[in-house]
């Protein structure tokens, strides 16, 4: 018997490693002389780094960067064994955390720091980079990030503009000469499950504004200058940035990273089970054990971490337990992909502080109870 465990963390309460360590504490409990696999993993959100990293080994990396309100931030990037290849979140340089909610407003927001933490990796050899672009506090266009990477944005009397949102409406010209040479020896792969355009009702601000403190005026202003930056910097390397899938991705990042760097954008966790090798992980595996904080039918939908496990699952006949932090509706869409069930970790009416506060205690116990059934099944003949 072999047993994969290939979870999400459980935002707040646990991380997909410890996750990985209750369920081989569990299975050992109950098939002793099983083979386990632990593959902590993630889709491009908070823990892509740690899941990849303990995947396949490698070490922290930090650096200084600019936060996205201007303050110093250290960030912290994976840098894999071969020292080619780098996995890294966003977030960790211009996350929505490092902003107070008195203070969220995302014309005076950057993702300077972003490109700051891309040109680390570069300056030390990487020249293969996974970069999730979850939980950003910005919607710049990725002005911020590119004027990092050495691109220049000038207003009307040739003086530089700030790398913010709010101050897009003023670029009158963008050079891309000056980026760092070493993006042109770089393959980027950018981690995300978003497919919204750059702009529209759909697009960046109109849809992800709000979330990081944008007013009903203030999505109408940077609308307009995001349009008017998408122009500029479309004129200046030659191609529509701001229509493909993807492009709107946070806050425009996406934009930037696709349009002008030629960046692949990857759904988030076919990225993540492309980089650890899955397919190989799947060889001999009787039962695979997946999971995330909360289940329901958008998981189903957007291909979150337990959708993509079952999926090449089901490619090998392989059956899939779900172990969840909560059921929502929608969620048995699931077994519509394979041979599949799912378990919730509350065990009884609680609310939302103490099931994470207990987590690990819960998590523990509904392992236990699926195991238990699992044992009792093997031995039920048809």
């Amino acid at each position: 018997m072999k047993l994969l465990f290939a979870s999400d963390s459980f935002k707040g309460s646990l991380a997909a490693v410890e996750i990985c360590n209750i369920l081989e504490k569990v299975a050992r409990r109950h098939f002793p002389g099983a083979e386990t696999v632990s593959l902590p993993v993630a889709d491009g959100g908070e823990g892509t780094v740690d899941a990849l990293l303990r995947a396949m080994g490698g070490k922290r990396m930090q650096v200084k960067v600019t936060g996205p309100l201007f303050e110093e931030e250290t960030a912290e990037w994976g840098l894999l064994p071969d020292g080619k290849t780098a996995v890294m979140e966003m977030a960790q340089a211009s996350g929505l955390p490092y902003v107070p909610a008195d203070k969220k407003d995302p014309r005076k927001a950057t993702s300077l720091g972003t490109g700051e933490m891309i040109a680390d990796a570069l300056k030390r050899g990487v020249r293969n980079i996974f970069i999730g672009i979850g939980g950003s506090a910005t919607n710049d266009g990725g002005i911020g990030m590119l004027t990092a990477l050495g691109a220049k944005f000038t207003d009307a009397d040739g003086k530089p503009v700030k790398p913010i949102g709010g101050e897009m409406k003023r670029v009158v010209r963008a050079d891309l000469t000056g980026l760092l040479p070493e993006l042109k020896k770089t393959e980027i792969t950018v981690i995300c499950d978003v497919t919204n355009p750059l702009l529209g009702e759909n697009g960046a601000t109109y849809i992800y504004g709000p979330q990081k403190g944008a007013t009903p005026e203030i999505r109408d202003e940077l609308e307009a200058g995001m349009a008017h930056f998408a122009e500029i910097v479309s004129g200046a390397c030659g191609k529509d940035i701001a229509n493909f899938s993807g492009a709107g991705a946070a806050g425009g990042l996406g934009a930037a990273l696709g349009g002008v760097l030629g960046a692949k954008l990857k759904s988030g966790i076919d990225a993540v089970l492309d980089a650890v090798h899955f397919e190989e992980k799947l060889k001999g595996v009787t039962l695979a054990v997946t999971g995330e904080g909360r289940m329901d039918g958008q998981s189903v939908r957007f291909g979150k971490v337990p959708v993509g496990v079952a999926k090449r699952c089901a490619a090998k006949g392989i059956p899939v337990l779900a172990v969840v932090g909560g059921i929502g509706d929608g969620a048995e869409g699931l077994f519509d992909l394979c041979e599949s069930t799912i378990q919730a970790a509350v065990s009884g009416p609680m609310s939302l502080k103490e099931a994470m506060e207990n987590a690990p205690a819960l998590y523990e116990s509904a392992a236990d109870r699926l195991f238990r059934a699992v044992k009792i099944g093997m031995g039920i003949k048809a």
